[in-house]
């Protein structure tokens, strides 16, 4: 059975293969999980316990996760979020001239006989 502190693996997902550990129980279905995958809530079905429970609170900081997770010889790396690229500043282009009409000549009236 799954409980707080259980580690696991993730069977399903990019993540999959990887070590986590479950910091909360949400209900029936789901956990919230951390360590070598992002912290995220998670659905059991796609973790697999391996028979390791470490001591972990619930609800848990994530330096606390990677401190534990040190402690029993799994290595977490350290990922941060990609530097935001500057925003693209729009530059107006020079407004055209536009073209005269040539100025019509007003036309003879018809006279009617």
């Amino acid at each position: 059975m799954i409980e707080v502190g259980s580690l696991c693996m993730k069977i399903a997902g990019r993540e999959a293969g990887k070590l986590c550990v479950v910091v909360d129980l949400l209900d029936n279905k789901f956990v919230l999980i951390d360590g070598q995958v992002r912290r995220k809530k998670c659905n059991i079905n796609h973790v697999e316990a391996t028979g390791k429970v470490l001591k972990l609170e619930k609800n848990a900081s994530h330096e606390d996760v990677v401190s534990v997770l040190k402690e029993a010889g799994i290595e977490v790396v350290e990922r941060k979020p990609k530097a935001k690229a500057p925003k693209a500043v729009k530059v107006e282009e020079p407004k055209k001239e536009k073209v005269k009409k040539k100025e019509e000549k007003p036309k003879a009236k018809k006279v009617k006989k």
